[in-house]
């Protein structure tokens, strides 16, 4: 996951670099006599990370934009805060001034996507970066269905 300005530059730059060897390789193949589909196959995992970077790339975009999806599932909270951070503009510094924290733990914190974070902790992160949160029980779980899910002890 792209997290910084530096990294989204970095992660461009990979990505041209990428084209190119792509590029190149596939001339190599098709010199070779090689099948279409030979070269494909070849060329399957080259393509793969690049549009794994491409993916990352665009989905910093988005963030930077501010265009966070909802959040669905408490398990993506982390990735839902650096995207909030990102949104916001804000360097991994200016949330650890914010948080009165050292940025080398907000760096430590996003590397983990914040696992284990506790919502004491999210609401503090979330309240620095000026996020209003609403959690929204679509579907509530009825006496009947808990009775079914209980799990043994």
């Amino acid at each position: 996951m792209i997290r910084t300005e530096t990294e989204y530059k970095n992660a461009q730059e990979r990505l041209e670099q990428e084209k190119e060897t792509l590029q190149r390789q596939r001339e190599q193949l098709e010199e070779m006599d090689l099948s279409e589909e030979e070269v494909e196959r070849a060329l399957g995992p080259l393509i793969s990370f690049r549009d794994q970077l491409r993916e990352e790339i665009e989905t910093y975009e988005r963030m930077r934009r501010g265009d966070l999806s909802a959040l669905h599932d408490l398990r993506s909270i982390g990735r839902w805060l650096i995207g909030a951070r990102i949104a916001k503009g804000w360097s991994l510094s200016d949330l650890a001034d914010a948080l009165d924290v050292s940025v080398q733990q907000v760096s430590r914190d996003e590397n983990n996507e914040y696992q284990g974070i506790s919502t004491e902790r999210a609401q503090h992160i979330l309240d620095a970066l000026g996020v209003r949160f609403r959690l929204e029980v679509e579907e509530p779980i009825t006496e009947d269905e808990n009775d079914s899910e209980t799990v043994p002890a």
